[in-house]
C-alpha cells in the first residue's frame, strides 16, 4: 500500500497549524494593535528625539545582555474600599460588621468620603470582594474592588503591572531581555535619580554601588582641558575617579541620549489587559 499521500498530508497539516500557531495567531492578536486612549491622553506616546536616539546607544551597547524589560506577575489578589458610606448609616454599618469583624465599623464609615475611600478587605480573593461589593451596595453605600497584581518583581518596586506587548509598540527591536544580572528597565523613568547619578553610574558603576558587575562605559565620556569655565555637564570626580589636574569628564551626546531613554522608561499607565497596583495613600 502506497502511504506517500498520507505522510505528505501529514507534514502538510502539521505545517499549516504551526505556521497557524506561531505566526497567524499572534498576528491577529496583537499585530494590528494601537495605542490605548486613557484620560491623560494616548500610551504609549512616541518618545522624543533625544530619547529615540537614546534607544539606538542602548541597542548598540548590548545594554539588554544584562537588563530586561519585562515585569512579571505571578498572581493577584483584590482590595475592597468604601467610597461613600450612603443615607442608612445603621444598615450600612451592620453590613460593614459582618463582611470584616475586624474594624470599627462605624468610624469607617463615618470616615469614608470620595476623597479619603475607606478599606475595609486587603488580599481577598475575587470572589470575596465582588459578594462584598454587592452586600455594600445593596445596603445603600458605594464601593470598589481594586486589583492587586503580586509578584518579585512588583514587589522589588520594579513595575506596578505586569509588562505586555502595547508597552513595546514603540520598540523597534523590542528590548524584552531575558538576563538579570542587573535591575529590569521597563519602569525605570519612575524611580530614576538625577541624571548626574545617572552619568556617574554610567562611567563607572563603583562611583555609585560599590560592588556592581556593570562595566564601565567612559568610552561615552571625553576628558577635556578645562575651558574659561567648567562645562556645566562635568561629572564631579573626585579620589580615583578624578581626572588630571586642569582636567574634566564630560558626557559625549551618546551618553546624554542614553539618560534620556532611560528616563523614558515608564510602563505604569493602567491598562485594561494589565491593571496597575492603587498608588499608595499619603
Amino acid at each position: 500500500m502506497n502511504h506517500g499521500p498520507l505522510i505528505f498530508l501529514g507534514v502538510l497539516v502539521t505545517f499549516v497549524m504551526s505556521w497557524w500557531g506561531l505566526i497567524f495567531a499572534p498576528q491577529v492578536q496583537i499585530g494590528v494593535q494601537q495605542n490605548a486612549s486613557l484620560v491623560d491622553g494616548i500610551y504609549p506616546r512616541p518618545r522624543a528625539g533625544l530619547a529615540e536616539q537614546g534607544h539606538h546607544v542602548y541597542v548598540a551597547n548590548g545594554c539588554v545582555q544584562c537588563h530586561s524589560q519585562q515585569v512579571r506577575q505571578e498572581s493577584y489578589t483584590f482590595d475592597v474600599v468604601l467610597t461613600a458610606p450612603g443615607t442608612n448609616n445603621e444598615i450600612v454599618i451592620r453590613a460593614l460588621g459582618k463582611i470584616a469583624p475586624g474594624i470599627n465599623a462605624g468610624a469607617v464609615a463615618a470616615a469614608a468620603t470620595d476623597q479619603k475611600p475607606q478599606t475595609i478587605l486587603t488580599n481577598v480573593p475575587q470572589g470575596v470582594a465582588d459578594d462584598a461589593q454587592a452586600r455594600l451596595k445593596k445596603a445603600g453605600a458605594t464601593a470598589k474592588t481594586l486589583f492587586i497584581p503580586l509578584g518579585v518583581d512588583i514587589a522589588r518596586g520594579w513595575g506596578s503591572r505586569l509588562t505586555v506587548a502595547a508597552d513595546y509598540l514603540y520598540d523597534q527591536p523590542v528590548q524584552v531581555g531575558h538576563s538579570r544580572l542587573g535591575p529590569d528597565l521597563a519602569n525605570y523613568g519612575q524611580r530614576a535619580p538625577s541624571t548626574k547619578l545617572i552619568l556617574e553610574h554610567l562611567y563607572d558603576p563603583r562611583l555609585t554601588m560599590d560592588k556592581s558587575l556593570m562595566p564601565a562605559h567612559r568610552y561615552l565620556f571625553e576628558t577635556k582641558p578645562v575651558g574659561k569655565k567648567p562645562s556645566p555637564d562635568a561629572l564631579a570626580l573626585t579620589g580615583k575617579f578624578a581626572p588630571p589636574a586642569g582636567h574634566e569628564v564630560v558626557p559625549k551626546p551618546e551618553a546624554l541620549q542614553l539618560v534620556a531613554y532611560l528616563q523614558s522608561l515608564r510602563a505604569s499607565a493602567p491598562l485594561f489587559e494589565a491593571p496597575a497596583s492603587p498608588a499608595p495613600q499619603p
